[in-house]
Parts: structure tokens; sequence; C-alpha cells
């Protein structure tokens, strides 16, 4: 029980001398005479609601008028049970809780405070005639935040509700930053899920640019690969019929990644259109209605001044175009800043092809070299991108072109997108699982020859 100062006869300076039965303020003495109670304590921040429990009527009378001097709305229980039904109500900023009580004491009390789920924090003092070190830490390990020990002197009371105030009001404080930052985030996961959304849309309208992934032209084939890294890439591959006996096909690969690069990818997909000849820079129109290749160095520097004149991108992109005549095996191409394509013969030999060449949109004025190639029957030319060669394996060792030629050794039997597809199995096998850091494409072209 809380041993009344004095037996509540004694006048000590800065407190209230009460009548035992009443608990009524008989007389106010000290500094504090004719100012309010409340003073240093900030009326706007003040919690209202303070719970005080105490199985002593007399002693919860006592704080309780106190309480009510400065301002606070109080709840009274007199055992530990009471309390912790009120808290399950709706629980209180503050509480004051002795610890000595029959029943559920005020240490049991703290723990099942603790254990309440609750949208605000709860500043809980326990009342104690116990000075040791050992006690203090029982009470603190239950939860509890603050002591007062008895008997109780009304400015220390004062002060310890004013350090709670203070935690109480950073817990607003923080919150209500928080319920901020959690809107914020909704709306950010929001828009994310609408970008994200539009992407997947993107994806699919880029995906339908390569409208036909493999193409029998009878004495030729070609196959396709193309797999971006996120949604949408900066890769792009595929071909073109010029007449009866050719095929053009490109390999393109746009600096960066993301939503910027794969609209450029939009926009050269367009240059060499496969439904719209008259659009293709790489055709020229033929007297008869017909079209015919035109020269690939003339096409290379064409790019090159449309993406740097008419395209205002700080993007260039590398770029491996190739026209290949099923009459005669003959294969010319330009190579502009892309890997080496290679060639892999019949008998299994393997030849890097290509001069290099400077990548497109990069300088005005740049120079493109054509070369030819002639092929055989069972020959067969994969145009890859960088995504493949560069590809690391979990040591960040690279594939390299060395990599990609024993893949391509190992899988001379297979044929068509069924190579594409093991190329792409056996990538990821060396990467070691996961989405590849690059976008992956390529164009496969095999010359099994004229029947």
């Amino acid at each position: 029980m809380l041993t009344l100062i004095g037996d509540m006869r004694r006048l000590r300076k800065g407190t209230y001398w009460w009548d035992h039965m009443s608990a009524e303020p008989l007389q106010k003495t000290g500094p504090d005479r004719g100012r309010a109670d409340h003073a240093g304590m900030d009326p706007a921040s003040v919690t209202r609601r303070v719970l005080v429990v105490d199985d002593s009527r007399l002693q919860r009378r006592i704080l309780t008028s106190l309480l009510t001097s400065w301002g606070f709305e109080v709840t009274e229980a007199a055992s530990g049970e009471e309390a912790l039904a009120i808290c399950q109500a709706g629980a209180p900023e503050l509480i004051i809780s002795d610890w000595m009580m029959p029943g559920m004491n005020g240490l049991a009390f703290c723990r099942a405070f603790r254990d309440l789920e609750s949208d605000h924090y709860g500043y809980f003092i326990l009342l104690t005639s116990k000075n040791e070190k050992m006690h203090a830490a029982q009470g603190l390990d239950a939860g509890a935040d603050d002591f007062l020990t008895k008997p109780v002197n009304k400015d220390e009371l004062r002060a310890r509700l004013n350090a709670g105030e203070r935690i109480l009001a950073m817990q607003r404080l923080l919150t209500s930053q928080n319920r901020i930052i959690r809107q914020t985030l909704e709306k950010l996961q929001a828009a994310h899920d609408s970008i994200d959304s539009d992407l997947l849309e993107a994806k699919k309208l880029q995906q339908s640019l390569v409208r036909e992934r493999h193409r029998n032209f009878g004495p030729a084939q070609i196959s396709l690969l193309l797999q971006p890294a996120g949604r949408v890439g900066g890769d792009l591959v595929g071909y073109y019929p010029v007449d009866g006996t050719s095929f053009g096909c490109y390999a393109i690969d746009v600096s960066g990644h993301g939503i910027s690069s794969a609209l450029l990818t939009a926009r050269i997909a367009g240059y060499l259109s496969p439904a719209v000849p008259e659009q293709n820079v790489a055709l020229r129109a033929l007297p008869d209605g017909g079209f015919a290749h035109r020269a690939l160095e003339e096409v290379a520097q064409h790019l090159n001044a449309l993406v740097l004149g008419e395209v205002t991108t700080e993007h260039y992109f590398t770029m491996v175009l190739a026209h290949f005549d099923m009459e005669t095996g003959q294969m010319r191409m330009v190579q502009a800043g892309h890997p080496h394509p290679i060639l892999q013969h019949a008998d299994g030999r393997l030849e890097e092809l290509g001069q290099g060449g400077p990548p497109i949109g990069l300088l005005p004025g740049m120079a493109f070299e054509e070369v030819q190639v002639q092929l055989c029957p069972g020959d067969r030319v994969l145009i890859q991108s960088d995504g493949i060669i560069e590809c690391p394996d979990p040591q960040d060792r690279l594939l390299n072109t060395e990599g990609l030629c024993r893949i391509l050794d190992r899988l001379r039997e297979v044929r068509g997108t069924a190579l594409l597809e093991s190329v792409v199995w056996m990538l990821a096998d060396y990467y070691g699982g996961g989405d590849f850091p690059d976008d992956i494409s390529a164009v496969l072209l095999e010359y099994p020859g004229p029947a």
C-alpha cells in the first residue's frame, strides 16, 4: 500500500495538505500558490487520458485529484485485472500503476498491457517503494518506461509526466509521418503497378515487331531470338524479303536499357520494315514496281544521318545488316560496332566475320565498309548481341566469343529455333540462374543450299 506522506497530515513545500477522508485539497502552500499547476507543460500536447491503477481507494483519489487539476481526464482501476479490461476497450496513452497489488500486480499488468494490439504507444509509470536495481531491471524488462518511488512527490510526478509527454509527442509525430509515408508508398505502388502494366503492354508490342521467329525460304532458313533483360529492351532483330531469290536480315543493339531504348528500336524497325518496302531504307524501288538491295554502306550512312539529324536522343546503336542471295550463297554485310558474326562451316569449323566499324548515331560523317562472305551448302551464320558473349558466370568471368564457339560446337547437329533455345539454356546455366543482365538477341541464317 502507498505510504501517505506524514500520514497525509504533514505539510511539505510545494505539496497539498490532504484531508484523508475527503481527499480534497484543504490548503495550497509553497511557490505554486496562485498559479496553474500545469505550468511548464504544453497544454496543446498534454494527453488528456490517464489511467490510475492502485488497490488503495485513497491513493487513487489523491492522484486523480492532482491529475485532474493539471487538465487530465482520469480513469481509475482498483486492480490489474480491471485495468487490463479498461485497456482492452481503449488503451490510454499514460498509465500510472502501483507495483504491489493483490492478484495481478503492476508488473504482470504491464506485461499484459504491452501484449495488447494498439495503434498508439502507452507510456507506463510504475509506483514502487523498491529501490533495488534488480527491481528496476524487472520493471524495464516487463515494459515499464519510468518509475516513481513512494511516497510520491508532486514535482517529481509532474516531471515524469512531462518526460512521458515528450516521448508521446514524438511517437505521435512519428505515427503521423509514418502515415504520410504509408500513403505515399501506396500512391507509389499504384503508380508502379500502372507503369508495370503499361510496360507489359509495351513488351507485347515490342515482341510483335518480330512477327515470325522462323522462316523457311527453301534454299535458306532464318531464325530469330529476342529476349529482353527487363520488361522492354533495346535489342531488335528481323528480316525482310526482297525478291524471290534474296532477303535481308539485321541485328541491332541500342545503347542503354529500358523504355527510351525500346522506343528507338521501334523507330528503327520502321526504317527496316518488311511490311512496307517503300519505307525500308535498305531497299530501292525498281521501274517495274519491284525492289532491289541498296548498297549496305550507303544504308549504314543513311541511318547514321537519320539518327543524328532527326531522332533527338542521346542513344546510339550497333548493327549488323546483311543481304543474302539464295542462288549463289553469297552474303554481303555491314558491321557497325556489333559483335563479330560467327560462321560455322558444314565441317564444324568456326570463323569470325566482319571488320568491326563504328556504331550508328555516335558521330556524323562516319564511313562503313561492306564485307562479302561466300557460304557453301551446310554452312550457317550466327549474328549475336553482346548480351550473349558478355554474359558473366557467378565469378564475373565473361563467356566471350571462345565460350560461344564451344557452345556452337556442342550443338552442331541442332538446327533452327531449337539451336537458339539451346543456346539460351546453356547460357542460363553458365550465368547461374535468374534474369540475364543484358538483352539477349540473335539471328541464325542457315544455308542448306538449293534443292
